[in-house]
């Protein structure tokens, strides 16, 4: 399936709570949080119960797709789960690229490479990566031909671009809205079409049926009730 849609919270619970059984589930408990909150713990505060969904996703499409030493790349890695939960499965070879310099200081920053840099125009060698991974990410100063430019770029014939992002069928407004000094968007399902076509000329093809629909509003942010989706895409050989 290249594009599936969360329809309900309940398949948030759920997803949580599979990450856990399988220990996977990188969320701090609640004193750790209370020990940041009072500035006595300067570590990161890493992932977000929303994203449970996703991330689980992400998670079993690599698992079932990529060997243990597949080259893996998260854009926007900060407070990311993605690549904590794949280092927990044995993941070897695991990177992360975020502009915010607190990157160098998550969770297994020994054996998982985190690199400050923008992820439109990134540090590595062209067709470094088997797969790249971005949870809730592209919404945000969503500039399409630039990543999808570098993810063509960066990624091996046959590698996979999976996102998750902000979703809803129809367009909802968001000018004026910002989040880390950059414009958000809400991809409705017109935005993804045409994102998906984009990404066909570059070489980046969908996986399998698109399903959009979407049946209930289980995430508000900033006034806006939505869903997420979620995409594959493989570069062709």
């Amino acid at each position: 399936m290249t594009m599936n849609v969360l329809q309900t919270m309940a398949e948030i619970d759920t997803a949580r709570a599979r990450l856990v059984e399988r220990g996977l589930s990188a969320l701090s408990p609640w004193p750790r949080e209370l020990l940041r909150k009072l500035r006595l713990d300067r570590s990161p505060s890493v992932g977000d119960r929303v994203k449970s969904w996703d991330i689980l996703k992400t998670v079993d499409f690599i698992a079932k797709h990529l060997p243990k030493e597949a080259a893996i790349l998260d854009i926007g890695a900060y407070a990311s789960e993605i690549l904590i939960a794949l280092h927990r499965l044995d993941y070897r070879s695991l990177t992360g690229v975020d502009l915010n310099p607190r990157v160098k200081r998550m969770l297994y920053a020994d054996s998982i490479r985190y690199e400050v840099a923008d992820f439109l125009q990134t540090p590595f060698a062209a067709a470094s990566f088997d797969a790249i991974t971005s949870i809730s990410v592209i919404e945000h100063g969503f500039r399409s031909s630039a990543l999808l430019s570098e993810a063509t770029r960066l990624l091996r014939p046959g590698g996979y671009f999976i996102a998750s992002f902000d979703y809803w069928p129809q367009k909802l407004d968001t000018s004026g809205i910002q989040f880390f000094g950059m414009d958000w968007i809400i991809f409705s399902d017109a935005d993804i079409r045409q994102f998906i076509a984009q990404a066909a000329e570059h070489g980046l093809v969908p996986l399998g049926p698109i399903d959009s629909n979407a049946s209930e509003r289980p995430i508000s942010c900033a006034g806006k009730s939505y869903t997420f989706g979620w995409l594959v895409l493989q570069k062709q050989a």
